[in-house]
């Protein structure tokens, strides 16, 4: 019996599984940067997040004493968990390096950015969530954006109808 492979994106890296995807960040905020951070999890919360059940939508993260937070990321509760009861949208604490968590914070204190998640994903079984370094879009922005995704659009089907 064959085993089946599954064919992975072209943007994709092996040993990488992504898991959630806050498709609105790059539509509502300019991406200055991109930081990678380990989150620190317990465990029915790893094991719910590799059954996909977790939202970072309206997660953001936070710079205090020090320290890097994900608030508001909303993991579901493991059907399995036994007695222990979690909070779902707790503060979890991000895992960086000193030198990157006081870029981040002054960048944040001082120009304005915002901390966003982009993408929740499992390199080599540990948990890594992707921070954009980000700065709001004016509603005239949003406009161009979607603008040039129409654009991009109307160009590729004009372009596979004169293929055919």
């Amino acid at each position: 019996m064959k085993k089946r492979v599954k064919k992975r994106k072209s943007d994709e890296k092996p040993g990488v599984r992504e898991v959630a995807k806050n498709r609105k960040a790059r539509y509502r905020f300019h991406i200055e940067d991109t930081v990678e951070a380990g989150i620190s999890l317990l465990g029915c919360e790893v094991k719910s997040i590799r059954a996909g059940r977790v939202s970072i939508q309206e997660s953001f993260a936070t710079v205090r004493d020090g320290e890097v937070f994900l608030c508001n990321m909303d993991i579901a509760p493991y059907e399995n968990r036994g007695f222990v009861e979690v909070d779902r949208k707790r503060r979890r604490k991000l895992l960086l390096r000193k030198r990157e968590i006081r870029r981040l914070g002054v960048k944040v204190q001082e120009r304005g950015f915002t901390l966003v998640p982009l993408r929740l994903y499992f390199r080599r079984g540990f948990a890594k969530v992707e921070l954009g370094l980000a700065r709001g879009k004016s509603h005239g922005d949003k406009r161009e954006t979607i603008k040039a995704r129409e654009a991009k659009r109307e160009m590729e089907r004009e372009m596979k109808r004169r293929r055919q």
